[in-house]
């Protein structure tokens, strides 16, 4: 990691579309990943789509909408309420708000290499004793 300390970025500093279907879209870009905050307006429908590549989670922070897919001929919906998870994997998909409030949701875009890493991110965790807390800060006063 090049850079250990704090990487916040503020909404303001985000790249802003709003899409022709009314979906508004805040851009978080890294280079390893992007995070958008959505905000689906009432009545929008995206387009359907896919993703050959780019895995999308998706997490509900506000309001309802539906997550519609075809899969073997047919057509399912799947309401997604706030904290709920969605991850689309390379389904054909496309989100609905037909509620009476705008929806709100975090999206997480990355792309897997495959490779397992749940021991990795479970056991990434180094934790401090107060002693060691005091010596980081006194090294920060010298």
């Amino acid at each position: 990691m090049a850079n250990d300390s704090l990487d916040i970025r503020k909404l303001q500093e985000s790249i802003f579309v709003k899409k022709d279907e009314g979906t508004e879209v805040n851009y978080f870009l890294y280079p390893e990943f992007e995070i958008h905050k959505n905000v689906l307006t009432v009545g929008v429908i995206q387009e359907w789509h896919t993703h050959t590549v780019v895995e999308e989670v998706i997490v509900c922070t506000n309001g309802v909408f539906h997550v519609e897919t075809i899969e073997n001929h047919s057509m399912s919906s799947v309401c997604v309420k706030p904290g709920d998870v969605v991850r689309v994997k390379n389904s054909v998909h496309r989100l609905v708000n037909s509620g009476e409030a705008d929806a709100e949701f975090l999206v997480f875009r990355f792309v897997p290499d495959g490779t397992n890493k749940q021991e990795i991110i479970k056991q990434d965790k180094c934790v401090y004793t107060e002693n060691q807390i005091q010596d980081l800060l006194k090294k920060r006063e010298e």
